[in-house]
């Protein structure tokens, strides 16, 4: 049984870049993760190992050192993987802020400890760094 799509016949509104050329569909990077898009039928397993940043089995083991936690799904271990790359993205933003504010370009710990005191989504990191 084989299955058919069908291509649009012109170009679609997301597959023009800025200067309004085409882009080869095929070649279409995800924006988000910056990764090539998947295939529909690739198993769902092996596309979390290559959209994750993190090692899943480094975090799977902290995951399990929890005493509450007896099984861990790959689709859990992948989310929170997920999750903690968006945080330590947005952590390290903000205290990008603070380093360039500094006249920096390496972040250092004050601008960590800046970021945190002056973010209200990070007060429960404060005095963590400590």
């Amino acid at each position: 049984m084989a299955a058919v799509v069908a291509a649009p016949a012109g170009p679609v509104e997301s597959e023009l870049d800025r200067s309004g050329t085409e882009e080869d569909p095929r070649e279409a990077v995800s924006e988000e993760e910056g990764c090539p898009q998947q295939q529909a039928g690739a198993p769902s397993s092996a596309s979390h190992n290559r959209l994750a940043k993190l090692p899943l089995s480094r975090i799977k083991t902290l995951m399990k050192a929890d005493p509450d936690v007896t099984l861990a799904s790959q689709d859990s271990v992948f989310i929170i993987a997920k999750a903690t790359e968006l945080f330590v993205e947005t952590i390290a933003k903000d205290a990008l802020v603070y380093a360039q504010q500094g006249k920096r370009k390496t972040l250092q710990r004050k601008d960590l400890d800046n970021a945190i005191d002056a973010i209200d989504e990070f007060a429960f990191l404060e005095g963590t760094l400590d």
